[in-house]
């Protein structure tokens, strides 16, 4: 009968130190769910150096970010064109949770403009240069409250894609950049998306790279910081 109870003790303790052994590594690790909703709401703040200077800018804390940058991440969510006031900072706290503050000016930004007849926001549009700033996520690890990501900043330069009547050629070469717009890779625009995160890849000590903190809450990601 001891012997029977020592047995079990002993299963006792390998099923408790399993289980304590599992849920750490469940803790730690990276779902692909998450993965992917990293991916889409990183995607929703980068922005393009040509309209805001960086495409993602440091700051220790979300009201600290530039403005500039602040707004255009917001205008780039909204789907109307008028808005008003209140549905401007209500999409801000939306994309930036509710510990945002900063209050959009009543005069507008650069590229949201007032319209004193409607007493609504009209959002304008802006060109774009032949640079597509990207990023490519490098390292995720989970932190108290959210994440803690690493992401590569590139840049695929699409100069050559248009001929000079404006019209998109078939075949051109894409150059894959850093932010100091140095060529690392040049590849063929057949070659796809797949071949230039793959010159990244290999050649990532080339790249900059910025840390970001992501905070979850009520199932939702907010940035919190990037250094």
């Amino acid at each position: 009968m001891k012997k029977m109870l020592a047995i079990i003790c002993v299963l006792l303790i390998i099923f408790i130190g399993t289980f304590i052994y599992k849920k750490n590594i469940d803790k730690n690790t990276i779902e692909i769910s998450e993965v992917n909703k990293i991916q889409e709401y990183l995607s929703k703040i980068y922005m393009w150096q040509e309209v805001t200077e960086e495409a993602l800018p440091k700051f220790n804390n979300i009201n600290n970010a530039p403005d500039l940058w602040v707004w255009e991440v917001v205008k780039k969510d909204l789907e109307q064109f008028e808005l008003a006031k209140e549905d401007i900072e209500n999409k801000a706290i939306e994309l930036f949770s509710r510990n945002f503050t900063k209050q959009f000016p009543k005069e507008g930004s650069e590229f949201i403009k007032y319209n004193e007849e409607t007493g609504l926001y009209n959002t304008n549009g802006m060109g774009l240069d032949s640079l597509e700033d990207s990023f490519l996520i490098k390292k995720i690890k989970k932190v108290k409250n959210g994440f803690e990501v690493e992401i590569i900043e590139y840049l695929e330069d699409y100069e050559e894609s248009i001929d000079i009547d404006g019209n998109l050629l078939d075949e051109y070469n894409v150059y894959v950049k850093n932010l100091q717009h140095e060529i690392i890779s040049t590849i063929k625009s057949n070659e796809g998306t797949e071949k230039i995160i793959e010159k990244v890849k290999e050649n990532q000590e080339r790249f900059s790279t910025k840390k970001i903190i992501l905070k979850l809450s009520e199932g939702n990601l907010y940035v919190e910081s990037v250094e």
